[in-house]
């Protein structure tokens, strides 16, 4: 951890130029026309799927009703989340895809260091953290800087993916897209991959077994729309990371 507080630290002046963009970038208030919830991410490499995939299934032994990780359910790492024009998403596309061919994502070593959780609408939602990194931030504010003139200050349960088993977005989901930005950005980005829903006493006993810290690489970057509890749900549109 102390290496990687030293990357932050040495990187202070990219996390501020994030919060600044954020908070100056100005945004229409929520549209009257249809708009969707997206997620900007990377999609890992077999090493943290392996690692998500195996955590997902102890959390739903304890949590039956919870979601399985699978191709609805895709294990992932958020770079941003938004409320976007539904009729920008092909805009939202090509200035993505400018901003990958100007980086060596592929190249990129994350590490994963420690479970954790949160509770949210009275269960415990876990993920695997991983450290951030001066480029991870880097990418953040390009596609804040990028999707922010394309955005909506929020949207309504209509901007996620439902289905008939899954018919509900809670308040929870729609009020963190909504804040993401700025509160999950700059000093607060905190890069993670969800690994599930269980109760609060099984996840303490888990975050108590203590973690092995791994490292993995990603192996695409995708636009995603959100379902219930941040789920990467569709795939709107991939790019697959060069070696």
């Amino acid at each position: 951890m102390k290496d990687a507080h030293e990357k932050l630290k040495s990187g202070a002046r990219v996390m501020t130029a994030i919060s600044a963009s954020a908070a100056a970038t100005a945004i229409p208030s929520v549209a009257a026309e249809p708009a969707t919830a997206i997620d900007i991410l990377l999609e890992p490499a077999a090493t943290m799927l392996r690692r998500a995939f195996a955590a997902n299934q102890r959390l739903r032994e304890n949590y039956p009703q919870g979601f399985a990780l699978d191709a609805t359910h895709q294990p992932h790492v958020t770079i941003l989340h938004r409320f976007v024009r539904t009729r920008d998403l092909d805009k939202i596309y090509a200035a993505v895809g400018e901003i990958l061919a100007k980086e060596n994502s592929s190249d990129w070593k994350l590490k994963a260091y420690k479970y954790y959780y949160s509770l949210w609408e009275g269960l415990g939602i876990a993920g695997i953290a991983i450290e951030p990194t001066n480029d991870l931030i880097r990418l953040q504010l390009r596609m804040i800087e990028a999707v922010g003139p394309l955005s909506v200050e929020a949207g309504s349960a209509a901007a996620f993916v439902t289905t008939q088993r899954e018919p509900e977005i809670n308040q929870a989901t729609i009020d963190y897209v909504t804040t993401f930005v700025p509160t999950q950005v700059g000093q607060n980005f905190d890069p993670h991959v969800t690994i599930g829903l269980a109760h609060e006493d099984f996840l303490k006993k888990m975050l108590d077994e203590g973690f092995e810290d791994f490292t993995f690489s990603a192996i695409g970057l995708a636009v995603y729309q959100l379902g219930n509890f941040g789920t990467a749900r569709r795939k709107l549109k991939g790019w697959a990371l060069k070696p």
